[in-house]
């Protein structure tokens, strides 16, 4: 009887544990169980947009399923970054009924998943909705992608910028949060234009790891940025620069983009950037697109 007994009561746990409930967090510290220092920021990843798992914004055709969940985890992939949270409509998790079992499977197969969303930093209340939705997925960590310039006025981006990451750090105090952010290679040498005086150091103080969007495959041949080793190590090396106090932190770069066409060479000198650089790990944005020859190459990268 005390052998049931004691058996039920797994059960019982194990089926809270698997539950949501409204209001609550869904975190799931898979990184932790897989023993990575850096948590899901650590290693190899990979990236889907909302432009290839949701119905939604796939005309009802998506290209990534959860039998690419099941390739991923063949291929090496430790961490799946995906976008969980559009820009447009309610203030809620994109397809929660297609999403959580992408979650689920990326789990089952020893994957950490890193939630993200794109916020435009022209409301705040908005933006902060949607993020605080998508952290209560069971996810492993939250990331921000910044990138967007819809605050045409500088000085009132970076002010929303930084209450943004102030807001979003004190309302998920435990969760590993990531920037997903410009490299200053591109702000400061290819096009100081786009987003002068980025406040990398303002913002270094809410996010626990860093990803720069490295994609050397938008870059001109003639800038000599089109190598993937150049423009990665150039990318993290200013940006641990620009962290000031901030520079020992976790850089995981973002490689890519795959729709442009990336070669072995550039994985080559993808991954050998990211080892000369001190990265913890890389990631390629994104899965849909990417040669499956190359992951033979990526898994260099994995923790």
């Amino acid at each position: 009887m005390v052998a049931l007994a004691a058996a039920i009561a797994v059960v019982l746990v194990s089926a809270a544990v698997s539950l949501i409930l409204p209001g609550q967090s869904g975190h799931v510290d898979e990184a932790a169980a897989f023993g990575r220092a850096h948590g899901p920021y650590e290693g190899l990843g990979t990236w889907v947009d909302m432009y290839s798992w949701s119905d939604t914004f796939t005309g009802g055709i998506p290209r990534f399923g959860l039998a690419d969940v099941d390739a991923m985890a063949a291929a090496g992939v430790q961490t799946l970054y995906v976008q969980a949270a559009s820009q447009t409509g309610p203030a809620t998790v994109l397809e929660a009924d297609r999403l959580l079992p992408l979650i689920r499977r990326a789990h089952q197969r020893r994957l950490s998943v890193v939630v993200w969303y794109l916020p435009t930093l022209v409301n705040l209340a908005d933006d902060m909705a949607r993020l605080l939705e998508i952290g209560r997925l069971p996810a492993d960590g939250v990331a921000v992608d910044i990138e967007s310039t819809d605050v045409a006025d500088v000085e009132q981006r970076n002010a929303a910028l930084v209450s943004l990451s102030q807001q979003l750090r004190h309302a998920l105090p435990g969760r590993p949060l990531g920037a997903i952010v410009l490299p200053p290679t591109l702000l400061e040498v290819v096009n100081p234009k786009y987003w002068p005086n980025f406040p990398y150091a303002a913002i270094a103080p809410s996010y626990d790891a860093w990803l720069p969007m490295a994609y050397w495959t938008g870059r001109l041949a003639s800038s000599g940025f089109r190598d993937a080793y150049r423009y990665t190590v150039d990318s993290v090396r200013r940006l641990r620069r620009d962290l000031g106090s901030a520079a020992a932190a976790p850089i995981n770069p973002i490689g890519g983009v795959s729709v442009d066409g990336i070669g072995l060479g550039d994985m080559n000198g993808f991954v050998k950037a990211a080892k000369d650089t001190g990265s913890v790990g890389g990631s390629v944005y994104e899965w849909p697109g990417t040669d499956p020859a190359a992951w033979p190459v990526l898994r260099a990268l994995r923790a």
